[in-house]
């Protein structure tokens, strides 16, 4: 059977598609801007009406959505400018869905975009305290809603704060957002281009004080129960590639959808690879989506989204 195409396509138990797919976009202020991130080829910093633009060609290859990343103006120690109204991401999900009548507006809920010292929370005393950022999450959480996303996606790993935002999102009348829950998320050292990206490094310490210990699993799948128990509608796993087993072990205890992150590392490099001639980008690009859903994934996250599409047109 294998000789055969036709029949390999048959009876192919994996089935990825542009569908699945989430292309992250990353926000900047300004207008008509567009400016390549250099350790993440083919990526861009964009301004509102730019990852407006942005949208419409991800629809258009119709994939599910996009995820939003924010860089502000300015920044201070409580990462104020995460929850304003005219913040960037909020212009950004108004400019999008003024565009985009299909597209999925997905936004990261996380401070270490917004705050001087780059932690994911308040910090008191040199120390990331995790209830008084629950209030500010939520508050963050609230505006992105408010400014039209359709999911809030939570990433800081702060505990309870899946639930601190479902209930500010019901009491505003907004129960209709969906929450992702970035519930087992690791302290990987894939994340290298992102924080150059994103422009989130520490300034201090790291984050393994509540981010995932990589050599822990049953730990994922106790983050994974109390986020959908607080209201979780998805939960993800990130990354992905070095955390296969992770995935599956979360598809096989869990009745909620599971997505995963094909982040930064894992995307450059396979780009620093192919540019080199070393490997044949759209095979490996394929076979790496490919394993990412056998292994349980229903939404993948990547950077690759737009070419994975394309070669599947």
């Amino acid at each position: 059977m294998r000789r055969s195409e036709r029949l390999r396509s048959l009876v192919r138990e994996t089935r990825l598609g542009p569908e699945r797919l989430i292309y992250p976009i990353f926000v900047v202020a300004g207008r008509g801007l567009r400016r390549e991130i250099a350790s993440l080829p083919a990526c861009f910093h964009l301004s509102p009406d730019e990852a407006a633009r942005e949208a419409r060609e991800v629809e258009r290859l119709g994939i599910a959505g996009v995820l939003l990343f924010g860089l502000p103006e300015g920044k201070d120690a409580t990462g104020s400018q995460g929850w304003s109204e005219d913040g960037v991401v909020p212009r950004a999900v108004r400019a999008i869905r003024d565009e985009c009548k299909e597209l999925l507006v997905v936004t990261d809920v996380c401070l270490c975009e917004y705050t001087s010292h780059g932690h994911c929370g308040v910090v008191e005393g040199g120390e990331v305290k995790n209830d008084p950022t629950l209030d500010l999450l939520a508050k963050m959480a609230l505006a992105h809603a408010r400014a039209g996303a359709h999911v809030v996606a939570p990433s800081d790993m702060m505990d309870g704060r899946v639930g601190a935002i479902r209930r500010a999102l019901d009491a505003q009348g907004l129960g209709d957002v969906a929450v992702l829950s970035y519930a087992a998320k690791y302290a990987s050292a894939f994340y290298g281009p992102f924080r150059e990206a994103a422009d989130s490094a520490p300034q201090f310490g790291d984050r393994r004080g509540y981010q995932m210990d990589p050599a822990n699993v049953r730990e994922a799948l106790r983050e994974v129960r109390l986020d959908v128990q607080e209201g979780a509608d998805v939960v993800m796993v990130k990354p992905a590639l070095p955390y296969l087993d992770v995935i599956r072990a979360v598809r096989e205890t869990c009745d909620v959808p599971v997505a995963a992150y094909n982040v930064s590392g894992e995307y450059a490099m396979v780009k620093a690879a192919a540019q080199r001639g070393w490997i044949d980008e759209e095979r490996v690009v394929k076979e790496t989506l490919t394993a990412i859903a056998r292994a349980g994934a229903d939404i993948i996250l990547t950077y690759h989204a737009k070419d994975f599409a394309r070669w599947s047109g």
